[in-house]
C-alpha cells in the first residue's frame, strides 16, 4: 500500500492514480478517484486537450494535480513509466494499441510495477471488429439498445447528453473495475488490466429491461412501456407557463395521491386499463397546463405523489432539498456538484480547483519521488517510433 502523503481527505487517501490525460470519461473517472481521496496525478500533453475550455473552468479535473509531459520523447516516456512505477492505478482512454507504441503500455508498465492496476478507458473495447474505429457516446448507446429506448414513439431517438454512454457506461465501470482490481492486487500482490468499454457497461445497465423483455412485460419499441414515458403515470407535462413537471406515480397508493391532487375524479381504474391510457394522458396534460410549474411544486410538496419540477442546470443548485443537503457547492467562483456518495467517517471534499497543465511538476517530483520531472532532459530526441 502506498503511503499517504496528505493529511486525509476520503477513503482513498493513500492511493496513487496516474491519468494519461484525455477527454470525456477518462478525466470523469479521475475525477472521482480525486474527489474520494485518491493522489491523481494528470499527465498533460505538450498544448493541452485541444477542447476550448477554459483550463481553470474544467472542473473534471479538480482535486488533481498535473504535470506535463511529451510522450513523443524517450524522456517523456521514462517520466511516465518512474510515475508508474510508484502508482496504485493508471488510466489511459487512447485507441487500442497507442499507449503500446507510445511505450507506455500495460506491459511496460506493469515490468515496472507488477501490482499496477491498468485501466482502459474505450468506447469500443480492446477487441472486436470496431475497436480501432473512432466513435462517441451516441454511437456507442445506440449499438446496445439504450439510445433506441428514449423519445416518444413515431419520432426520432433523444440524445441524453453523454450522460448514459461515456459517464454511467463509461467512468463508473472503469472505477468500479480499476477499485475492484486495487483490492485483488493488494490481496495478491498482482495487477492486472481493466478494459473498460462504454458499450459493455451500457449494455450491463440495460440488465433489468432485458429481463423485463424476456418476461414479456417490455416491448421492444420506445414510448410504449411503463419507465420509457409509454405510462401517463410516469414522464413529463407541460405547464402553463411552458416549464414541465416530471411524474412517478407508479405505486397505487402514490397514484390515488397524484390524482388527488390534481383533483381528477372518474380515472381510479385508468392505471390498470391500457385502453383508458389516452383519456388519462389527455386529462392530465389538461390540468398541468392550467397552472404555472411553481404553482404545481406548491400544490406536491410534502406528498407522497412522486411529482418534481423538471429543473435547468442552473436552477438546480436552487433547490431546497439539493441546497439543505449541499449536493451542489461553489468553489474558487464555480457552483459544482459535490463529491458523491457521503461517507460517515472519511467524508471527501472538493479540496483544490481544476489542475491547471503543468502547474504540479515540481510537487508531484518531489511527493511521488521522480525528480527527473524537473530535471533538464537527458535525451531531448524525438523517438524514432512516434
Amino acid at each position: 500500500m502506498t503511503e499517504a502523503t496528505a493529511p486525509d481527505h476520503g477513503p482513498l487517501t493513500g492511493v496513487r492514480v496516474v491519468e494519461l490525460a484525455g477527454i470525456g470519461p477518462g478525466p470523469f473517472a479521475a475525477m472521482l478517484l480525486a474527489d474520494l481521496g485518491a493522489d491523481v496525478v494528470r499527465v498533460d500533453r505538450p498544448g493541452g486537450p485541444g477542447l476550448g475550455i477554459d483550463p481553470a473552468r474544467d472542473i473534471t479535473n479538480r482535486n488533481k494535480r498535473s504535470v506535463v509531459v511529451d510522450l513523443k520523447t524517450s524522456d517523456g516516456v521514462k517520466h511516465v513509466l518512474d510515475l508508474a512505477g510508484r502508482a496504485d492505478i493508471l488510466i489511459e482512454g487512447y485507441r487500442p494499441g497507442v499507449a503500446e507504441r507510445l511505450g507506455v503500455g500495460p506491459e511496460d508498465c506493469r515490468a515496472r510495477n507488477p501490482r499496477l492496476v491498468y485501466g482502459r478507458m474505450t468506447g469500443w473495447g480492446q477487441g472486436g471488429p470496431l475497436a480501432d474505429r473512432a466513435g462517441h457516446d451516441i454511437g456507442y448507446i445506440a449499438v446496445t439498445g439504450a439510445l433506441g429506448m428514449t423519445g416518444e414513439p413515431g419520432r426520432p431517438p433523444v440524445a441524453p447528453a453523454n450522460l448514459l454512454g461515456d459517464y454511467a457506461g463509461g467512468s463508473l465501470y472503469l472505477v468500479v473495475g480499476v477499485l475492484a482490481a486495487l483490492h485483488h492486487a493488494r490481496a495478491t500482490g498482482a495487477g492486472q488490466v481493466v478494459d473498460a468499454a462504454i458499450v459493455d457497461g451500457t449494455a450491463h445497465l440495460t440488465s433489468m429491461i432485458h429481463g423485463m423483455l424476456a418476461a414479456g412485460v417490455w416491448q421492444d419499441r420506445r414510448g410504449a412501456n411503463l419507465l420509457d414515458g409509454g405510462c401517463p403515470y410516469y414522464g413529463t407535462y407541460e405547464t402553463a407557463d411552458g416549464a414541465y413537471m416530471a411524474v412517478g406515480a407508479l405505486e397505487p397508493r402514490f397514484y390515488t395521491e397524484f390524482l388527488r391532487l390534481l383533483d381528477l375524479t372518474g380515472l381510479e381504474g385508468a392505471q390498470a386499463d391500457v385502453t383508458r391510457w389516452p383519456e388519462l394522458r389527455a386529462r392530465v396534460a389538461e390540468r398541468f397546463a392550467s397552472r404555472t410549474r411553481d404553482a404545481w411544486t406548491a400544490v406536491f410538496e410534502g406528498t407522497d405523489a412522486c411529482v418534481a419540477p423538471v429543473l435547468s442546470l442552473r436552477e438546480a443548485p436552487h433547490h431546497p432539498h439539493l441546497a439543505a443537503r449541499s449536493t451542489f457547492t461553489d468553489h474558487a467562483g464555480i457552483t459544482q456538484p459535490a463529491p458523491a456518495p457521503r461517507f460517515s467517517a472519511t467524508p471527501a471534499t472538493v479540496r483544490t480547483g481544476p489542475a491547471r497543465p503543468g502547474a504540479d511538476t515540481e510537487d508531484v517530483a518531489r511527493d511521488w519521488g521522480v525528480p527527473g520531472l524537473v530535471s533538464p532532459p537527458s535525451n531531448p530526441q524525438r523517438k524514432a517510433s512516434s
